[in-house]
């Protein structure tokens, strides 16, 4: 019989700070108290059917809210809806073509305001050319771009005929491309001449070409121009994108699409197999997305809102395409890095087009850490009134420093807790009723039934730390993974049969609150601990020396695993052996002695994707001296290098 003790996850970090919303923020706030939980606890599919009815317009209202045959889920079943339509024409109809869809700010300085009658005439004018291309109602649409307005006017275009799109992050190799186009089977590509990054050129369009090389299903590709410099143009396959839209009609009538019609596939990696190509329907998407863009981010009239995702990622579809449009929010939305020309770039935008509320990722937060205050404060940021973080668990300095020197030590912080596979936000404050605590997701959203649970399946006690589960249905839910039912129960149904498994580490505090701690497949096990690399991670952040931190589990003959960290400085501060051994200390101090890491190796930068996500393979692979394997995906490859022969050199001193 398993210990389970010896199974679930330890809970150690405590994390005692809280920030009441004050009562200024609280008086306009959407959502003024716990009103709104009582409601969804108190009946679901009800709660559900009234959220329904007061974001999504549909031309027919559904006729059943859920259908649940477990794993498979149906919302608001008989209902036609088109997403296009939901995010552009009933702006337009209501009055407000003229607001501004996105503030557009292009890397080299070049911006672009485009409103919301100005995105419908792009959108209807695109789709004309798709359908004119032979683009039909049910097919795949693949989209390889940066981060240009064209490329939610390609997805809003397909949604308004029919045809499901499927985008490829642009930092993405053709390989990468190759492999998703020929599993959605899409039929057209659409890309660009290039992108710009860091002051260089991306060639995505010489990319296309060799990813086509591989493919069978693509008859078409659509070339936006952006850079302008000559890319090689195949005769009867590709296409400018402003040569095809010049003659095209500027209206074109919405597909009248199910409720359960495909909206999107989006590719998310496996661990060894092929990535799996998740699949997002219309209105149960739309409204998880509109619903929980307003009551987390606390929309109002003025928002001005800027995630800074890419649009290649979930984040970027559900929080700068549907949910943002749907809502008829003002968007910013920015093609480069954060520090080009300089590092205050993004500090720049928020005051040149006075972002009310700011949504990015904690990779980028300790990054700007990292560089030091006196960027954000060459700027005036008072317009932010709302900071939120996503994508991974943010420690608790990265997000005091976030709310002191982003938010004027005045903003809440939501840190928002979700998956490609949820479709938005499942967990999360909600900024005028919430008590915040640093590095805590809070609860679930009133609608949402999430749990922590041990290797059985059961309820872990407040306090206690386990795996992640969601315990009910939800509209924004994956229908499933493309052309693979199976890999879809076995990977998210398998391990308990009635839950949904995230694969995520987590604690639940003396209130309820949720702490996530990372994947399960980054748990650590010292001594029998399972101990998560995000409370380790954290603990080191915590120091004032430290501006990030990643640590990973390698093999030790006495405690079958031990912590290796590798820690990036703030600057001014010197690497020394007297600071690591500071650094154990205070890592024991906040967690206990069995987190001390045994190596810590000081570098200058982290193995990181071109979306900001520290690869922890590749430190596995570093500390144990094994081959790294595929390192395409890096947004700098000799970082690798240079951390191998650091944490060698550390080895060495352990002999």
């Amino acid at each position: 019989m398993t210990d389970t003790a010896s199974v679930n996850i330890d809970a150690l970090l405590k994390e005692g700070r809280t920030f009441p919303p004050t009562a200024d923020f609280t008086a306009t706030a959407n959502v003024r108290d716990d009103s709104l939980y009582a409601e969804a606890d108190a009946d679901a599919e009800a709660f559900w059917a009234k959220q329904a009815d007061k974001y999504l317009s549909f031309s027919r209202r559904w006729d059943t809210v859920l259908e649940w045959k477990l794993p498979f889920a149906r919302w608001f079943v008989g209902g036609v809806i088109n997403a296009s339509y939901q995010c552009l024409d009933r702006h337009v109809e209501a009055g407000r073509g003229n607001k501004p869809a996105y503030l557009w700010e292009g890397e080299p300085g070049d911006t672009r305001t485009i409103t919301y009658a100005e995105l419908l005439e792009q959108v209807c004018r695109f789709a004309n050319a798709l359908k004119a291309l032979g683009v039909k109602r049910g097919d795949r649409v693949g989209i390889y771009m940066g981060m240009v307005p064209e490329l939610p006017v390609a997805m809003l275009a397909c949604a308004r005929i029919g045809a499901a799109h499927s985008v490829v992050f642009g930092g993405f190799s053709a390989d990468a491309v190759a492999d998703r186009m020929n599993d959605s089977g899409s039929v057209l590509l659409i890309t660009q001449d290039e992108a710009w990054r860091r002051g260089t050129t991306v060639a995505l369009k010489r990319n296309v070409d060799d990813a086509l090389a591989k493919t069978e299903t693509i008859r078409t590709v659509v070339v936006v121009r952006r850079t302008g410099n000559q890319v090689p143009m195949t005769e009867g396959r590709d296409h400018w994108y402003h040569d095809l839209v010049e003659s095209q009609p500027t209206t074109c009538d919405p597909e009248q699409m199910d409720s359960e019609d495909l909206l999107f596939t989006l590719y998310t990696s496996g661990t060894t197999a092929k990535p799996k190509g998740i699949k997002h329907t219309t209105a149960g998407y739309l409204l998880q997305t509109m619903y929980t863009h307003d009551v987390v981010f606390d929309i109002q009239p003025d928002t001005v809102f800027w995630c800074a995702a890419d649009i290649g990622w979930v984040t970027g579809h559900s929080y700068i395409v549907y949910g943002p449009l749907g809502n008829g929010v003002t968007s910013v939305m920015y093609e480069g890095t954060p520090d080009f020309p300089d590092k205050d770039r993004w500090w720049a935008t928020i005051e040149k087009y006075g972002v009310t509320v700011l949504y990015c990722a904690p990779t980028a937060i300790r990054t700007f850490m990292k560089w030091g205050k006196e960027y954000p404060e060459k700027h005036d940021l008072s317009s932010l009134r709302l900071l939120g973080t996503v994508g991974e668990p943010i420690n608790p300095e990265a997000w005091i420093w976030y709310r002191q020197f982003i938010g004027g030590g005045r903003t809440p912080v939501v840190d928002t807790w979700w998956q490609t596979e949820t479709g938005g936000i499942m967990i999360a404050p909600l900024p005028g009723v919430t008590v915040l605590k640093p590095g805590s997701a809070t609860r679930p959203l009133p609608g949402i039934s999430a749990s922590v649970v041990d290797e059985q399946g059961n309820p872990v006690p407040l306090g206690g730390g386990g795996y992640a589960v969601l315990t009910r249905p939800w509209p924004g839910m994956l229908r499933g993974i493309w052309g693979d039912d199976e890999r879809y129960k076995e990977t998210y149904w398998n391990k308990y049969g009635d839950k949904y498994f995230a694969g995520d580490g987590a604690r639940i505090d003396e209130d309820g609150d949720f702490w996530f701690m990372g994947r399960v497949d980054d748990v650590m096990n010292v001594s029998g601990h399972r101990i998560s690399t995000t409370e380790v991670e954290s603990a080191l952040v915590d120091h004032p020396s430290v501006a990030e931190a990643a640590v990973t589990a390698k093999a030790d003959a006495q405690t079958g695993q031990a912590v290796a960290a590798f820690v990036t400085l703030r600057g001014g501060v010197e690497e020394s052996t007297e600071l690591a051994a500071e650094l154990r200390d205070h890592v024991g101090k906040l967690i206990g002695a069995i987190a001390k890491p045994k190596w810590i190796t000081f570098t200058p930068e982290l193995p990181k994707t071109r979306s900001g996500k520290i690869m922890r393979r590749l430190l596995r692979d570093i500390s144990e001296n094994r081959d790294l394997g595929d390192t395409t995906t890096l947004a700098d490859a000799n970082v690798v290098n240079e951390l191998q022969s650091r944490a060698a050199a550390e080895a060495d001193k352990e002999q």
